[in-house]
């Protein structure tokens, strides 16, 4: 009766003992990848860019051989054409079009004078057959014109680009993305000044997240340094 005891009571330990291990074995580990959402510093850690095609037209391969040159003369990223090297993706899709704007300009101006005028009188007297008559006539007219006319028509070649573009991390995440378009710039076409437009915002946005990062802690002055 005593050994049945003994194992009851060690049985219930053992399952005790059970229920309590259970909980913090079933704790799940924080993950060590974050979400792009969650971390807006992700773009920091972008050093290296794969810039994938952004079409097989002539003006899709023109702005993303531009939107390269751009990228590495900005001297922040390197491009690499390895796609497994990179920290990021950038992907895109570019348009280009071209408008006839048609600007049209007329002004006249014309001025008119006219005038006249007439006067005329007779004076007379016969008596027994003999009189004297007179008389006397005058008049006037004038008239002046003057009119100018200017016109001229002409028609502008306006040429517009629009590049959307995002960097993909390597978990497939958007942690960028922009949108520009452009008319031209005074020594660039549209489609090379959109392209560089493009790099400036994306290196304005980084500026910014680097100015907000908070600053390193100053480290605790070692026993060597303490008095």
């Amino acid at each position: 009766m005593l050994g049945l005891l003994l194992s009851t009571v060690m049985l219930m330990q053992v399952a005790a003992g059970s229920q309590t291990a259970t909980p913090a074995a079933n704790q799940e580990k924080p993950t060590a990848n974050s979400n792009a959402d969650d971390d807006p510093s992700a773009l920091l850690k972008v050093k290296r860019i794969f810039v994938e095609s952004f079409g097989e037209d002539v003006t899709s391969r023109e702005l993303q051989s531009m939107i390269v040159s751009s990228l590495v003369a900005s001297k922040r990223f390197k491009v690499t054409e390895n796609r497994e090297r990179a920290d990021a993706l950038l992907k895109g899709v570019a348009l280009e079009k071209t408008s006839q704007e048609v600007h049209a300009y007329g002004e006249a101006t014309s001025v008119g004078v006219a005038s006249g005028g007439s006067h005329g009188e007779i004076n007379g007297s016969i008596v027994n057959g003999n009189g004297t008559v007179s008389g006397s006539s005058s008049g006037g007219f004038g008239a002046r014109h003057m009119g100018t006319s200017d016109s001229s028509l002409n028609t502008e070649t306006v040429n517009e680009a629009r590049v959307a573009i995002r960097l993909v991390n390597r978990d497939g995440d958007v942690i960028w993305t922009t949108t520009q378009e452009s008319k031209g710039a005074k020594y660039k076409g549209a489609s090379a000044d959109v392209a560089d437009e493009c790099v400036r915002q994306l290196l304005r946005d980084v500026e910014k997240l680097e100015a907000a990062r908070p600053s390193s802690a100053t480290p605790a002055p070692t026993a060597e340094h303490q008095h």
